[in-house]
Formats: structure tokens, C-alpha cells, sequence
């Protein structure tokens, strides 16, 4: 028996109606240069990009399931015991010839799209970021760089002939100059970290992020974690929602992976535009949206 045809198949899909128009949000499994050439000037409040970090090997994730075990291989929060069992997940090559060619005309489209309140976030590395940033600068201007947020963490591999790497950096920029959107009273507040040198209502309040930011990974067996490669922690993406995308505005991230923009954007009253080439990533932001009304799929 013929199957009936998939309506959200066809390059029709990829007309701007469509991409933009859910009520809550799109994710659309395509290439994210021909998507971005498919949207008017200026339509988006904030981009956040987490692409490849060019890392010369294959970016291969997982997740590690545990149960409680008091034989178990691993001990936990209060001495209990656990045993645990990796599980394989998605994987992607993450080796580029030419990275800022690769780049370039996606960054020059980030600017076309942004709105004149915009800003984009452009989530990297030491490997790329220092030359990335010289192209932004050609791109936007050196004017309209507003920050290097300098993303801290604390697991991982321990270096034993240099400093362990223990950070990313973000890079900001914004499309007009002073004009942009920032609202830094919107952002979720932090402990200070000598409490004792602050009075007892500024203590309770807490105080606003800096550019330094320390914010665990996302653990590979905590709740939050879907198994792909290069998932990046909830909090991470609400604080940069909150801080430079109005009320009700809309964010897109053409490099959505896992889907956390929109997780993070959907909880907060914002819409958003998720991009990924991966047929894997898709389905981890299907599983993730599912809860969601006003979300729509989108497969060309």
C-alpha cells in the first residue's frame, strides 16, 4: 500500500511563512546557509550559533545510564553506590579544511538577519576563536563587538604537561552599535562568592553575572543530558534568552544539535528557529519539544 505523502516535505517548506510562522517555534532539518537565505532582513532578535569547534576528530556522544547498585562501579551523592552502563549516541566528523570559508558566509548572513536591537552570541574555542573574531570584526565592524564571555567549567580531562583547558568562549556581537537589547535586570541572579562582604539584603538577592560565567557541563548522567556530542547546559542558553531577546521575540540557532535554544527559549515566552543538517539532531529536539504546543517540524 502507497504511503501518504509527508506534508512537511518538499523545498516549498522552506519558504520564510513557513519557517517563521509557528507559533511557538520551528525546527527544521536542513542545511543553514539555505535556510538563512530564505529569510527577510532583519526578522530575528538573537542568533546564537554553537558550531563545529574544528577539532580534527569525529565529535561522538553518549550518555551513561545508572542505576542504584550497592556493588556498583561508581559512589554518589551521600556514599550511595551506583552502577553504570555507557550508551552510544550521535556522532559527526568535525575536521575543516577551511573553517573561516566554512564560516564566512554564514556569519555574513547572521548580520543581514539581525534585527536593528540584535545581537549574535557565537559559541567557540581557543582552537578558532581568535581568528574568528578578526573575521567578525571585518564583518560587523570593530565597534559593534560588546563582549568575549568567557564560559568556566570544571569536569573533564586533567592536564598533565599544560592547563587543563577548562573554558569556551563566546563571542558578542551586535548589529547596531548602542542600539541593541540588553536587559541585564531579566537575568537570573548568582550567589556572590564572598557573601560575607555583602550586607544581608544584597546577600539574599544576589548579584548579576559578569563575562565570566561558571556553569557545570551538563553531566553524562544528570536528567538534563540527551546524548548528543556537544549538548551545552540550559542555564547557559536562558541567561543569553534573557539578557538579549525581548519578551515574545524571536532567537535562532542554525546550529541547534540538541535543541537546547529552543528548550530554553520556549520556557522563557520567546519563539525560535531551530536549524541542524543531522537527521540525529532533530530527533533529540522531538523528544525534547514534544511537551510543547505551537511547535512545528520541518523535514524539505
Amino acid at each position: 500500500m502507497p504511503t501518504a505523502p509527508d506534508p512537511t516535505r518538499g523545498a516549498a517548506r522552506l519558504r520564510a511563512c513557513d519557517l517563521l510562522g509557528a507559533a511557538v517555534g520551528s525546527a527544521v532539518e536542513a542545511d543553514n546557509l539555505e535556510v538563512m537565505g530564505r529569510l527577510p532582513d532583519g526578522c530575528l532578535d538573537l542568533i546564537y550559533l554553537d558550531p563545529p569547534f574544528n577539532t580534527g576528530a569525529a565529535r561522538v556522544g553518549g550518555r551513561l545510564a545508572t542505576t542504584g547498585d550497592a556493588d556498583g562501579d561508581r559512589t554518589g551523592f551521600g556514599g550511595r553506590r551506583y552502577r553504570t552502563r555507557p550508551e552510544a549516541g550521535p556522532s559527526f566528523p568535525d575536521r575543516f579544511a577551511d573553517y573561516l570559508g566554512f564560516l564566512d558566509p554564514r556569519l555574513r548572513e547572521c548580520r543581514r538577519l539581525l534585527a536593528p536591537h540584535g545581537s549574535l552570541y557565537l559559541h567557540l574555542d581557543a582552537r578558532e576563536v581568535h581568528y574568528v573574531k578578526v573575521r567578525l570584526d571585518q564583518i560587523f565592524g570593530t565597534d559593534a563587538f560588546l563582549n568575549e564571555v568567557i564560559w568556566a567549567y570544571d569536569f573533564g580531562g586533567r592536564g598533565r604537561r599544560r592547563w587543563a583547558p577548562k573554558h569556551d568562549s563566546i563571542l558578542v556581537y551586535v548589529r547596531t552599535p548602542g542600539g541593541h537589547h540588553f536587559d541585564p535586570d531579566a537575568v537570573d541572579r548568582i550567589p556572590y562568592l564572598a557573601p560575607g562582604l555583602v550586607g544581608p539584603a544584597k546577600r539574599a538577592r544576589g548579584k548579576l553575572p559578569t563575562d565570566t560565567w561558571w556553569q557545570t557541563i551538563v553531566p553524562t548522567s544528570g536528567r538534563e543530558r540527551t546524548g548528543y556530542p556537544t549538548q551545552k547546559p540550559l542555564a547557559i542558553l536562558r541567561r543569553i534568552i534573557q539578557a538579549s531577546c525581548p519578551p515574545g521575540g524571536l532567537v535562532a540557532d542554525f546550529f541547534a544539535g540538541s535543541g537546547t535554544t529552543g528548550v530554553a527559549a520556549a520556557a522563557l515566552g520567546r519563539r525560535f528557529l531551530l536549524v541542524d543538517s543531522l537527521p540525529a539532531a532533530l530527533e533529540v529536539q522531538r523528544h525534547r519539544l514534544a511537551g510543547v504546543a505551537g511547535v512545528q517540524f520541518l523535514v524539505p
